[in-house]
């Protein structure tokens, strides 16, 4: 059933209605022949009608209409080629050398190759000896060993160059031996929705896997969770494309028809009746984490050194007892929980069940709230107004934020506070959100 009373609805119009019939009746006046005769009328509409159909052909395949070549049957077409999917295939046959397949040798493998996580990449730049692989952060997580394959079939060991979890970009290097093809750059603040797109990785291991779709929306906001937690802490601006995306496609390539990077696949909604969502992270985004990781090795954001639980978070099991020794005003039902403090929030005087409520005095409601503000009007160095409940207490602290540390030295921090068991609202190291 539609969204109409009919099961289909139909824009014809009714017929319904008495047709004027002109009378013959009347004086006849002879009239003298002086326009085309009936064959000349024919020849011109029917050249008329070729010219328009090959204007509307080149208009919708986007093919030059100015050239003709001849086909060995004596025909004419027009244009570089007479079947615009063979652009598909011209740009298939561009990126998929430069695509390649990860395999994640980590500690859930236990050492057996049929056992490891999968994901793909795609080989940007070629340098002094090395090539540079993009792929998802969550594709190489908790890695112990990496091999990446490639499309002719040689497997090689990467090292990680650098990755970040908020915007879900790492960076691999591999010899560039046997390694010839580098992926070319697009633009993708150019798209427009209804482009065709093709998407090229390795799902379910089938390295080399091509499929195509359609631009579903440019620019959509998709609410993540960092630590697949259930709770939302980041958000992510994708494309929509409608082009098959399998487990092992994380990483891969999302490329236009002249073979070009439009975006690194990342995720996709599963569920029961969803088909043809999925998303990639617009090149344009993705290389401004590339050129950090490949500088610094890390994407430099400003540090303010707190692991947060959200007040409202449904799924920490928050008791009624807990809120109570936070002494808050009735009236605050949302806002977000110190858990552990470090660097400029520890130097500030913030810690423990300390319950944040502001920055510079725009209230923050949760994590994600905390993390947008920061990132997004914060830089290195600037200072930070944090308005928080104490004992009942609304109390603000000045905080000058700093480059955050590397996450191997955050995790060793926090987890030597928790073995000294710091923490008295019973959350192990990690129920903790990521520090923004």
């Amino acid at each position: 059933m539609g969204l109409f009373d009919d099961d289909f609805y139909s824009t014809k119009v009714s017929r319904r209605h008495d047709r004027k019939v002109e009378s013959n009746r009347g004086w006849k006046r002879k009239k003298h022949s002086t326009g085309w005769s009936t064959l000349q009328v024919s020849i011109v509409s029917s050249v008329l009608s070729a010219i328009v159909a090959v204007l509307l052909f080149s208009f919708i395949t986007g093919l030059p209409s100015s050239k003709a070549r001849y086909g060995s049957g004596g025909g004419a077409f027009f244009g570089g080629d007479p079947d615009p999917f063979s652009r598909i295939s011209t740009a298939a046959a561009k990126v998929v050398p430069a695509v390649v397949s990860i395999l994640n040798h980590n500690e859930l493998s236990g050492g057996d190759p049929a056992q490891a996580a999968l994901g793909s990449g795609v080989i940007f730049k070629k340098e002094k000896g090395k090539a540079f692989i993009i792929t998802n952060a969550h594709v190489i997580y908790g890695a112990s060993d990496l091999e990446i394959l490639t499309s002719s079939g040689d497997s090689k060991e990467a090292k990680v160059v650098g990755q970040d979890v908020i915007s879900d970009i790492a960076v691999l290097e591999v010899d560039d031996k046997g390694i010839t093809s580098v992926i070319s750059l697009g633009d993708s603040t150019s798209l427009r929705p209804g482009e065709t797109v093709l998407a090229v990785g390795n799902p379910l291991g089938l390295g080399g896997t091509l499929t195509f779709g359609i631009v579903s929306y440019t620019s959509r906001v998709i609410p993540v969770s960092i630590n697949q937690d259930g709770n939302y802490d980041w958000e992510q601006e994708v494309i929509q494309m409608d082009a098959a995306i399998n487990d092992g496609n994380s990483g891969g390539a999302l490329v236009n028809l002249n073979g070009e990077l439009i975006g690194i696949n990342t995720m996709k909604i599963a569920d029961m009746g969803v088909e043809g969502l999925g998303f990639a992270i617009p090149v344009s985004e993705v290389m401004k984490s590339v050129d950090d990781l490949m500088e610094h090795g890390k994407v430099s954001r400003p540090y303010l050194g707190v692991y947060t639980l959200d007040l409202n978070n449904p799924f920490t099991g928050l008791s009624e007892e807990d809120r109570r020794d936070l002494m808050l005003p009735k009236d605050v039902k949302e806002g977000v929980i110190v858990l552990e403090a470090h660097g400029p929030a520890k130097t500030a005087g913030l810690k423990l069940n300390d319950v944040i409520v502001q920055l510079d005095k725009q209230p923050i409601h949760s994590t994600l709230d905390l993390r947008k503000y920061l990132y997004g009007h914060k830089k290195i160095g600037d200072e930070l107004e944090v308005g928080f409940y104490r004992d009942g207490q609304l109390q603000r602290v000045k905080v000058k934020l700093a480059d955050k540390p590397a996450d191997s030295e955050l995790e060793d921090d926090i987890y030597d506070e928790g073995q000294n068991g710091d923490s008295d609202l019973g959350f192990g190291f990690e129920e903790l959100e990521p520090s923004p």
